[in-house]
C-alpha cells in the first residue's frame, strides 16, 4: 500500500471533479447497481493516470451530459473495493488506470489501460464523452 499522504493529492485531483472515494466492494456494488448510470475510474500513481487519465475524467465529466455517479478507487490502496469493482468489469482483464461506464448494473462502456498509455487527456476525454452521449 501507497502512504495515504502520498496519494492524497491524486484521490483530491477527483475529487474535486465531482468523484466519490470508494474504499469497499459494498460501497462499489451499491454505487454500480443502482438504475442509472455509474462512472468507475481506477485511480493509480503511474505517470498515464497523472498525465492522461485523470485529467481526462476530469474534462469528460466537466459537461452536463453525464453519469449519475462517479465513483473513484485507488489501485494498490482500495484493494477490496478494486477487487470488486474488477470483477463487476468482467471479462476485461485487471488494468490500472482504468474507467468503466455502468448503466443500471451493467457494463457498457471501458477504458483500459492500454487505451490511455499514449493517448492524450483530450483524446480519452473524447472517448468518455462519445459514451456520456450514447448511455448517460
Amino acid at each position: 500500500m501507497y502512504p495515504e499522504d502520498l496519494i492524497a493529492p491524486m484521490r483530491d485531483e477527483l475529487a474535486q471533479a465531482g468523484f466519490e472515494a470508494t474504499k469497499t466492494p459494498e460501497a462499489v456494488e451499491n454505487n454500480i447497481s443502482k438504475e442509472g448510470t455509474t462512472l468507475v475510474m481506477v485511480n493509480s500513481v503511474c505517470g498515464c493516470a497523472a498525465g492522461s487519465a485523470r485529467p481526462a475524467a476530469r474534462m469528460a465529466v466537466a459537461q452536463d451530459k453525464r453519469p449519475d455517479r462517479l465513483i473513484t478507487v485507488f489501485a494498490g490502496n482500495d484493494v477490496d473495493a478494486v477487487n470488486k469493482a474488477r470483477e463487476m468489469m468482467a471479462p476485461f482483464p485487471p488494468s490500472s488506470p482504468a474507467m468503466a461506464l455502468f448503466k443500471d448494473g451493467e457494463l457498457v462502456h471501458m477504458i483500459e489501460r492500454h487505451h490511455i498509455e499514449g493517448r492524450t487527456a483530450d483524446m480519452i476525454a473524447e472517448n468518455l464523452k462519445g459514451a456520456f452521449e450514447e448511455y448517460c
